[in-house]
């Protein structure tokens, strides 16, 4: 990667040129540029919308996609997006400039659905499903407005593992987030290119970068969501046991249906003794 200022995105105008960013940046857009592959998410004339919270996830996920197509390995038209959903003392300001000074095009659409959340969710529950809900349907919303054929988001691998088991506790079943999928109706893709990446590099590289982080006084606020147990038992068990959290990621990439017990991923019934079907 060059660093010469005519060369790069304004994005990564102010980039650290330590060895160890360096090293951080090109595994995470290395990464990223292996998801995209090997889910195939990129499509003829594509135009994604990137969703844009504020948070370091989504600061990473679109300098990581400006960088891939900056570069020419991207070959999609990208739209910035942010959803203002109405939180009081939300700093509405700062990702429009951000983005304008970036040189990076971008819709701000507002929506106040934080009166509906808070007038919906009874006192003590958890604002984070219906929240979610109703983010998401405004923004199939803006990308079929804008031409858009996929939603982008910013979730990470750490992201995935904490639905993965959030799922297995308290939903009973095994699923988490896919790298891609199409939405109910159809007509747009939902993609995660962060997919692979660790949560702590996109810790490192937005600080690193010092890109406007904007908390989210929603959720975040909340005490005692289940993420965030979950969030603290794989804190645990990384802490004891280094690594554990890629191991854990490696097995759902390698999912054996006839050593599970789903009737309807493996023919059980019409296994016998003597087949050659062992999955």
């Amino acid at each position: 990667m060059l660093d010469d200022l005519n060369d790069i995105h304004p994005l990564f105008h102010n980039a650290p040129r330590t060895t160890e960013f360096k090293k951080l940046r090109k595994r995470i857009v290395r990464m990223a540029r292996e998801a995209i592959d090997q889910y195939g998410m990129i499509q003829r004339d594509a135009k994604w919308l990137v969703c844009l919270s504020g948070g370091k996830d989504s600061y990473t996920l679109l300098a990581v996609l400006y960088e891939l197509k900056w570069r020419g390995l991207l070959p999609v038209e990208l739209l910035a997006c942010n959803l203002d959903q109405g939180q009081p003392n939300f700093p509405a300001t700062v990702l429009p400039e951000f983005l304008e000074k970036m040189q990076v095009p971008h819709r701000i659409e507002y929506q106040d659905t934080y009166s509906i959340v808070m007038d919906k969710i009874p006192a003590g529950r958890t604002f984070c499903a219906l929240c979610s809900r109703l983010r998401r349907g405004n923004l199939y919303r803006i990308a079929r407005e804008e031409g858009c054929s996929a939603v982008v988001l910013g979730h990470h691998r750490d992201d995935i593992l904490e639905t993965f088991l959030m799922n297995l506790f308290h939903g009973g079943r095994l699923a988490t987030m896919p790298p891609k999928l199409v939405n109910e109706e159809g007509d747009l893709l939902l993609l995660r290119p962060l997919a692979h990446v660790a949560e702590a590099d996109c810790e490192k590289f937005s600080t690193a970068m010092n890109y406007p982080i904007i908390p989210c006084d929603l959720c975040g606020s909340q005490d005692g969501l289940q993420r965030q147990q979950v969030k603290q038992i794989l804190d645990g068990w990384e802490a004891n046991h280094p690594g554990r959290r890629q191991v854990m990621f490696r097995a759902l990439m390698n999912a054996r249906p006839s050593h599970l017990l789903d009737p309807k991923l493996f023919d059980f019934a019409g296994l016998m003794a003597g087949s050659s079907e062992t999955d």
